[in-house]
């Protein structure tokens, strides 16, 4: 079979605007994708070089089919199961900033570029001041990006409209101010002039952003099949969920250079994200950490199930539009169709999410993800949210159990074993406690400051509930109970 290739996708080229450090599955699927689209439909009209920012791995796949490559985005589209196929052909290079660094560097130079995507991980953006200007390249991620900044600065004497917009996406709070600030601290460090910090600061653009869809990457039970359905070889398969959003916070507006909206796409230009990260964490994020661990002790597995499950969905639907909604700031109409959109994301049946994986950290998860909304919705309210607590329930009733093997605490369900996993002293705390009568239990966890930041059992109510709970699921079981209380 005939492998992917420039020839064979018809790619024009375009003058090259973006350079991507980072080659991975995401961004292929996510913002490759998108720019591709706004080739296709827009006035983009550019074409994105990759970098492997990394030492290690190769780009032999990506020279061999010339950065060609297809997503399928498979999950319920109009209320069916669908895939839908793109070949990208918005890509048009991938570079190893190592063994390649003149050639990726010379990029410094190019007229035509204007932006800089990364995807560095949650590590990526860091200030290590062991960093020097003299490596080629830098070894950290903001050390490549000043160094090529002050590249360019040079080449184009400081010219304000050679400026380049930086967008991250680690998925970090306020990517974007953090890696400005790795910058700025690298320049210093590095004696270069102050008018590159003052071209820094007035020609280049720092956004923060928030990217969401879960990209499933390289199908690799399926890849031979999938190349006989596409009639070509394609060893850069990229899968993934139809829904995505890039909430992309900027002090310029941007909305001209980079017509993403102009052609349908779900990103929004703001200036404060905020309230968007309120409503992913929230909704999407808290509405998993809410539910997973009693549908795990109901018989459920993965989240698909869970949809599946009429009770479980039930106290989905409750806890997120009876309860986290309204405590939270954007219009009600916005709120619940992004709502809409996690159920419909959730009942993906090619996404297998299993309860077990997302269980991992639950403690934290719930204290970052639901507290916030719990504790709203009781100063907004006036009494206690029955399904963010009875949730609370559901966490001491999973954390339960004595033996910490392999750096898990070992559960019992229906008399098989679960790893529990969380941070040892979160362990040990339930290793020691989880078996003493729930009056004793509950108090332990609700009044243990490491936890929540404050002490919950101090809140009226909310000892005697979930003590109740808690009581009901060691007497009858997890199912039993929730169809008391909700059913």
């Amino acid at each position: 079979m005939e492998l992917l290739s420039k020839q064979k996708t018809g790619k024009v080229e375009r003058p090259v605007k973006v350079l991507q450090f980072g080659e991975g599955n995401f961004l292929r699927a996510f913002v490759d994708y998108m720019i591709d689209i706004a080739n296709e439909k827009g006035d983009f009209n550019g074409d994105i070089v990759l970098v492997k920012p990394i030492e290690f791995g190769n780009l032999k796949m990506f020279h061999e089919q010339e950065c060609q490559y297809t997503v399928q985005l498979r999950g319920i589209s109009d209320g069916e199961a669908k895939k839908i196929n793109r070949v990208i052909t918005s890509v048009t290079d991938a570079v190893d900033a190592y063994e390649e660094y003149e050639k990726y560097a010379g990029y410094a130079k190019l007229d035509s570029l204007r932006f800089i995507v990364s995807n560095t991980t949650e590590a990526g953006i860091v200030y290590d001041d062991t960093d020097k200007i003299e490596l080629n390249p830098p070894k950290t991620y903001p050390g490549k990006l000043t160094k090529f900044l002050y590249e360019r600065y040079k080449h184009f004497g400081g010219a304000h409209d050679k400026g380049l917009v930086m967008l991250p996406v680690e998925l970090i709070d306020d990517n974007g101010i953090h890696l400005k600030e790795c910058v700025l601290k690298l320049a210093k460090l590095w004696n270069l002039e102050a008018g590159f910090t003052d071209w820094l600061n007035d020609a280049c653009v720092f956004t923060s952003t928030l990217v969401d869809r879960i990209v499933t990457g390289y199908p690799r039970d399926e890849a031979e099949e999938l190349c006989k359905e596409f009639g070509y070889q394609d060893n850069l398969i990229v899968t993934g969920e139809p829904f995505a959003l890039w909430v992309i916070e900027s002090s310029k507006d941007l909305s001209d250079e980079l017509p993403l909206p102009k052609v349908g796409l779900p990103v929004i230009f703001t200036d404060n994200q905020k309230p968007y990260k309120q409503r992913k964490v929230r909704i999407l994020n808290g509405a998993h950490t809410s539910f997973v661990l009693a549908s795990y002790l109901c018989g459920n597995d993965i989240v698909l199930e869970s949809m599946n499950d009429e009770l479980i969905l039930k106290f989905i639907k409750a806890t997120i539009f009876d309860e986290v909604i309204p405590t939270l700031t954007l219009p009600k109409q916005e709120l619940e169709d992004f709502a809409e959109a996690v159920l419909t994301r959730f009942n993906n049946p090619y996404v297998k999410h299993a309860h077990l994986s997302i269980s991992l950290n639950s403690v934290s998860k719930w204290r970052a993800r639901c507290m916030p909304s719990f504790l709203e919705y009781i100063e907004k309210q006036g009494k206690l949210p029955e399904h963010l607590t009875f949730s609370l329930a559901a966490l001491m009733a999973f954390y339960t159990g004595t033996e910490i093997r392999d750096k898990a605490l070992i559960g019992h369900r229906d008399g098989q074993e679960y790893n529990i996993m969380d941070d040892a002293a979160v362990l040990e705390f339930f290793a020691a406690n989880s078996s003493k009568e729930p009056t004793e239990f509950v108090h332990a966890v609700l009044s243990n400051t490491d936890f929540w930041g404050q002490d919950l059992s101090k809140l009226s109510g909310v000892e005697d509930a979930i003590t109740s709970y808690l009581t009901d699921i060691r007497a009858i079981g997890m199912r039993k109970t929730m169809e008391k209380i909700f059913g």
